[in-house]
């Protein structure tokens, strides 16, 4: 039984109680005095629209709001773990949060960081800054190669589906993506109702499953693919190779959460766990990956179609670069996932020892096709925390044509980040398809809070760019970038990181050796035959 209805009952259970006591002993009546408010509190909190906690847990959901104000204001600074173990800073769910209610989120006294630290990074400013731009710079992906190229926004919404999520969360996602002219990644669980009700774009995943375009027995079914594909909301299509958080595991949809909706729309059986197999069977080596691509961009009527991938083995992505230059098929975009990125449900040794951290995997993917003079050619994507504008700042600075977040978004969405997503028992509607849960999460209020942060975000990248005397995202440079490398000493992204000539991997052996250092041995292991 829900906490709603447990509420329910015990004040209907305690109202008749005194009411019969009071045939016998009028003074019981009293007794509504003490109860009778909190009633009525929970009466309140049960119909509010703004808090998912206290609407799902009238009354007792307080207590965490009356922690948080009575708290040491310092502890929001504090660092706690995510499911995976890995940190993530109180201070910058506090800005998610703020931006998405848009409350004051500047901060008293300055800054609370050691920037003596190693590691600390910041942008170094110019004396002559830049207005910011009123309106968001756009990157146009599949110009040239598609019918429909796509101009899309700076920041996006990640991958994540619905069955994980719950569709009142699909709603407000989606719908804060068609406020604000963003896009929304379905996720490899298929196009859902709730992706198209309310009309925000969306970029269709393709994973393993072939979820909402399969067959019987678990293939690729091209003639599903090209009637969904076709659709008015789709505006891209990406093929998951891998994601960050579980790389070459494939997906885990614990059975409590299949309902018969989410059995249907991904063509599996009801209340079973839903497997994703860890590879692909549409192709199996790098040519077939881009005849995949090129099939799909054809089936969906002209739409740029990729592939995302979390960075493994070196080779086997230059594999994929060599099969691009032996072909002339180049994908429309890639997306690189860092192995930081977040999952409701995966091994513990998945999320923590397995796959290149983002930053490593996005010089990687760049370089690799600078090296192969394909950069111009393809827009790549990145995710994996992203979280502020800085964020932004720093994956760009490297190689990001633009951002993926999916973290951020949830917690625009009201996630508290409870640890419940793979339980099917998430307190404010977020990750279940519990009812009573669900209900928690208003879809009005919070597709405004996911618009309003969006647009918060992309402010603060601009007036960054703005501070550094920068009037466009493609004039950022590694140079742009410090961080501290030890006590002492200080080095920009561009004396850190090594980065290729145009075309210099495709130079004999003799020369690719002398400038492209640490990927000769796997440029001369790749293969386009094979991964």
């Amino acid at each position: 039984m829900s906490p709603l209805k447990i509420f329910w009952l015990i004040s209907a259970t305690c109202v008749a109680i005194i009411g019969v006591l009071s045939l016998v002993w009028p003074a019981a009546l009293w007794a509504l005095v003490g109860i009778g408010p909190l009633i009525l509190l929970g009466v309140f909190d049960s119909c509010q629209r703004s808090h998912a906690v206290i609407r799902n847990f009238p009354v007792i959901g307080r207590a965490r709001y009356w922690m948080e104000a009575v708290r040491p204001e310092i502890q929001q600074y504090f660092v706690e773990s995510d499911t995976s173990g890995r940190p993530f800073n109180r201070e910058l769910r506090s800005v998610i949060y703020q931006r998405a209610k848009v409350a004051t989120d500047t901060r008293p006294f300055g800054t609370i960081r050691d920037l003596h630290q190693v590691g600390s990074e910041w942008i170094a400013h110019s004396l002559t800054p830049e207005h910011p731009s009123e309106r968001e710079p756009r990157t146009l992906i599949g110009e040239g190669r598609c019918n429909k190229p796509y101009a899309a926004s700076m920041l996006n919404v990640s991958a994540m589906s619905f069955g994980s999520l719950s569709k009142n969360a699909i709603l407000a996602l989606n719908g804060g993506a068609k406020l604000g002219g963003f896009a929304h990644n379905t996720g490899e669980g298929g196009v859902s109702p709730y992706h198209l009700e309310p009309g925000g774009d969306l970029i269709w995943q393709i994973g393993t499953g072939y979820f909402g375009c399969r067959t019987l027995d678990g293939n690729f079914d091209p003639d599903q693919f090209a009637q969904t594909a076709k659709l008015e909301s789709v505006k891209m299509i990406e093929i998951k190779l891998s994601q960050g958080a579980k790389p070459g595991h494939g997906g885990i949809l614990p059975g409590n959460k299949v309902t018969g909706e989410i059995a249907q729309i991904r063509g599996v059986p009801l209340g079973r766990d839903v497997l994703s197999p860890p590879c692909h069977q549409a192709f199996s080596t790098p040519k077939g990956l881009l005849d995949f691509i090129v099939q799909l961009r054809e089936l969906s009527g002209g739409k740029p179609t990729g592939f995302k991938l979390c960075v493994g083995q070196p080779s086997e992505f230059l594999s994929i670069c060599k099969a691009m230059v032996e072909t002339g098929t180049v994908p429309d975009f890639i997306t690189v996932d860092g192995a930081e990125g977040g999952t409701g449900a995966a091994p513990m040794e998945f999320s923590n020892s397995i796959g290149m951290p983002l930053t490593d995997g996005l010089l990687f993917v760049h370089n690799a096709l600078l090296g192969c003079d394909l950069r111009s050619k393809i827009r790549v994507i990145c995710s994996g925390k992203i979280v502020t504008g800085f964020n932004m700042i720093q994956r760009t600075a490297i190689g990001a044509d633009l951002c993926n977040s999916a973290r951020a978004m949830m917690f625009a969405l009201g996630c508290i980040q409870a640890l419940k997503c793979n339980t099917n028992h998430c307190p404010v509607g977020v990750a279940t398809q519990h009812p009573d849960l669900m209900r928690g999460l208003d879809v009005a209020s919070k597709k405004q809070r996911v618009f309003n942060y969006h647009r918060n975000t992309v402010n603060s990248f601009q007036e960054i760019l703005g501070a550094a005397g920068l009037s466009h995202p493609g004039e950022l440079r590694p140079q742009h970038i410090q961080r501290r490398i030890s006590p002492t000493e200080v080095q920009d992204y561009g004396r850190i990181y090594q980065y290729l000539e145009p075309g210099a991997l495709l130079l004999s052996s003799e020369g690719t050796s002398s400038t492209c250092g640490a990927f000769v041995e796997a440029w001369e292991a790749a293969s386009a035959e094979r991964f």
